[in-house]
């Protein structure tokens, strides 16, 4: 089988295809962790392995995963995989994706962070007295916005040479591992006082929306 091409940008519709259904969101989660094979993930998940094999299949076809070691085990040859690099999430590549992809995204995106921070703080994730949580609602105009859009963007930065610091302290002293996880959200809130009137509003105005999409795209002929 010839190895995909890796998905770089979040704007390939393979990206979208690949995070559409809640178990493979998970997987990934997985594979982003370690190296891991189907036989395992069914085990863990407790979830049949013809199941299992089927998405890691999807999500290998879609180029998301890497086959990087194979064992013998039990007569069967098992195969072990783990995650490429994630798909650049850019400015460009957001706007380029329409309405429903971007919920599909979203969606996503919030449950995985909710499933991950939920079950970290249930084992005791967030006991560091350094560990941090907050919701920070913020007064800004167009200007201030795109300075902390850009602040946040430089903090990632920093994040990831942070990261590659430990990851050389890591290999010569592997007992010093912690795995921490990190969610940064930035976004137009609508304010708690706004009550359910504006809710629904925006909940009407992402319905049409979406039905004018699927219109635009029963329009295209094929």
């Amino acid at each position: 089988m010839a190895t995909p091409q890796p998905i770089t940008n979040i704007s390939d519709p393979r990206w979208v295809r690949a995070i559409s259904h809640p178990l493979r969101i998970r997987l990934l989660a997985i594979f982003d962790e370690q190296a891991v094979s189907p036989v395992i993930l069914a085990s863990k998940l407790q979830q049949p392995l013809g199941t299992i094999a089927y998405h890691v299949r999807i999500l290998y076809e879609l180029g998301l995963l890497d086959l990087v070691s194979t064992r013998q085990r039990r007569g069967a040859t098992e195969h072990y995989y783990r995650t490429r690099a994630h798909p650049r999430f850019t400015d460009d590549a957001w706007a380029a994706l329409d309405v429903v992809a971007k919920q599909r995204v979203l969606t996503a995106i919030l449950n995985e962070a909710h499933d991950y921070a939920s079950r970290s703080a249930a084992a005791g994730g967030f006991d560091a007295p350094d560990a941090h949580f907050t919701r920070t609602p913020i007064k800004l105009d167009p200007e201030g916005w795109t300075k902390l859009a850009q602040a946040s963007k430089r903090w990632l930065e920093e994040v990831a040479e942070i990261e590659q610091e430990a990851a050389q302290r890591i290999a010569t002293e592997p007992h010093l591992v912690l795995d921490a996880g990190l969610v940064l959200l930035l976004f137009e809130a609508i304010p708690f006082d706004a009550g359910r009137a504006h809710d629904d509003q925006a909940q009407e105005t992402r319905s049409s929306q979406t039905k004018s999409d699927h219109a635009r795209a029963a329009s295209i002929p094929e």
